[in-house]
């Protein structure tokens, strides 16, 4: 499932393309070296019995929550899926190679019983309670399935998930199993309940209102080691403590801190003692931790992304495919990796590519549509009417204008402002409208009131699944396709890649559409990020992921 984010990192498949580390060594010494995403992680492992009990762990947030339910449209967000995850259950867990095993404190077995039709068969850990006490039972489950299959479009929903493709969902030999048996084939079924997939109680996904509305200013019921201890949004401060009623290992820390703070400040309060753990954007972040005594920066890359996406909706100045494509040929993306990518990669590449990520098995260059051209996009601006007129192209008395908006952080802005050069080439005029994080996704982006966007997307081990969220195009249920581009072609394509379960076959499938995602000028991939965290030397078991979901149970303070 993508995400749409400020900064965030999970998980993704496998593996090939090396990267070099830009870490160090909290001593100042700054090992140099390949590691290739899906090979490794960087968190300082330690067992339980080196970590000392209690402790509070300090992290950042770059907005409060807008609703703690991300499955929802206004709530599927990385940081605030992040801050649940110490939380809610999930199906699998992922090793540094990606590799899938079954959480068992959520479930005892979960098993493919039947291919034709598809069967799944869920059995639930018999000690799963939630926070308050209530047993976690199918009917949990069977709600999700019915809040997130799409049929009722009173629910806002961020993903179908896969759901759409279950024709029902039944009690199995107790209320502790789930029989989910599909209608259509489904590649990625193990995802429905795990990586960046989370289960929540009937009590919020059995009805729509409840869906949409009852996690706007809390989260409620809850099943991890974990549970809110205390929430103040004048202060921007969110407390997670010990779960009371959690039946599995003893978690270590006694509470974790997200303090709400712009990104751009996250590198000097790691510096200040203040935060204890910190995603590093840019160079200077980079320098400033390296710097810093008794502060490492772990590594490794995950799947994680920055792209601009366009508005196509019938009316934006971007409506026509072939005026995105000309738009994207005159948007220099290489020399963007080269700055954005400086210091924290040894060799910045273009991700080019909306489903894989580079060294991701699948992987493969499909943008020729919009490689780097300048000349040609002016020619391709004039052949669709877009005349030069001064220094902007003018059409039917409308001037080549776009309106590009993000989240007001000094690289964006730099991207943007590199964006807006090349554009103005071509004659093409990009202005920058910078909002707050604060309710960004939820009064700009879905709405759509932007011409083109830039955000950070990230993913997880199942590739296929947010495909038809991020670009199917359904008019009455948008999901992540903030731009409202597609067609029902592409629809078909992507509805054909996730009903093959033939892994090789839907690689070449998922790349068909990516090519025609392309050739639409949907949106343009830009970076892929590198994985570089400062992180507290002292902590264990918490850093760079990479492919890997956290134990968090095992993360706190080494003895």
């Amino acid at each position: 499932m993508k995400r749409r984010t400020f900064a965030k990192a999970v998980a993704a498949a496998a593996v090939s393309t090396a990267f070099s580390s830009a870490a160090c060594s909290s001593g100042g010494n700054t090992p140099t070296g390949s590691t290739a995403i899906g090979t490794t992680n960087d968190i300082n492992p330690r067992p339980p019995e080196q970590v000392r009990e209690g402790g509070n762990l300090r992290l950042a947030i770059t907005a409060f929550p807008s609703n703690w339910n991300v499955q929802s449209a206004d709530g599927n967000d990385g940081e605030v899926a992040d801050l649940v995850r110490w939380m809610m259950p999930r199906a699998y867990r992922a090793d540094a190679a990606g590799q899938l095993t079954i959480d068992t404190d959520y479930f005892t077995d979960i098993k493919l019983t039947s291919t034709n039709p598809q069967q799944v068969v869920y059995t639930i850990n018999p000690k799963a309670v939630w926070s308050d006490g209530t047993p976690i039972t199918w009917e949990d489950l069977a709600a999700t399935w019915q809040a997130l299959n799409g049929r009722d479009k009173r629910y806002l929903i961020a993903i179908t998930n896969g759901f759409d493709r279950v024709a029902k969902v039944e009690r199995g030999v107790d209320d502790r199993q789930a029989v989910f048996t599909f209608s259509t084939p489904y590649a990625d079924w193990r995802g429905q309940f795990a990586g960046n997939s989370i289960l929540f109680p009937k009590s919020v996904t059995s009805a729509p209102d409840a869906f949409n509305h009852s996690l706007v200013d809390h989260i409620s019921a809850t099943a991890g080691p974990y549970v809110v201890q205390s929430t103040d949004r004048t202060q921007g401060r969110i407390v997670l403590a010990r779960n009371p009623k959690w039946w599995g290992a003893a978690p270590k820390l006694g509470t974790v801190t997200y303090s709400v703070l712009d990104q751009s400040t996250w590198a000097a309060a790691l510096q200040n003692n203040e935060l204890d753990v910190a995603r590093l954007a840019n160079l200077n972040g980079i320098r400033l931790v390296r710097a810093t005594p008794g502060v490492s920066i772990r590594h490794a890359p995950a799947n994680l992304w920055r792209w601009i996406t366009f508005n196509g909706a019938p009316g934006s100045i971007l409506a026509d495919p072939a005026l995105r494509v000309a738009i994207s040929k005159a948007i220099d993306r290489q020399t963007i990796a080269n700055v954005t990518l400086n210091g924290l990669t040894d060799h910045p590449r273009v991700l080019n590519n909306h489903i894989f990520v580079e060294g991701q098995q699948g992987y493969q260059d499909n943008s020729a549509p919009v490689a780097y051209d300048p000349a040609a996009a002016a020619r391709q601006l004039d052949a669709l009417g877009w005349k030069l007129q001064g220094d902007v192209r003018v059409k039917d008395g409308r001037q080549l204008i776009i309106r590009d908006v993000m989240y007001n952080d000094p690289l964006w802005v730099q991207v943007a402002k590199m964006i807006q050069q090349d554009l103005a080439k071509v004659g093409a005029k990009l202005t920058l409208d910078t909002r707050p994080g604060q309710n960004y996704f939820t009064d700009v982006i879905i709405p759509g009131d932007f011409d083109a966007s830039q955000y950070v997307l990230s993913g997880d081990a199942f590739v296929y699944n947010s495909i038809p969220q991020q670009f199917g195009f359904y008019p009455n249920n948008l999901q992540g396709n903030y731009g409202r581009i597609g067609s029902p072609q592409l629809n078909d394509l992507i509805d054909k890649t996730l009903t093959e379960l033939d892994p090789a076959k839907a690689i070449a499938l998922a790349n068909q559409v990516d090519a025609q995602i392309f050739a639409e000028g949907h949106s343009l991939p830009l970076t892929q990020d590198p994985g570089n965290w400062g992180t507290r030397a002292t902590l264990a078991n918490i850093g760079a992921p990479g492919l890997a979901s956290y134990d968090y149970t095992r993360i706190g303070f080494v003895q």
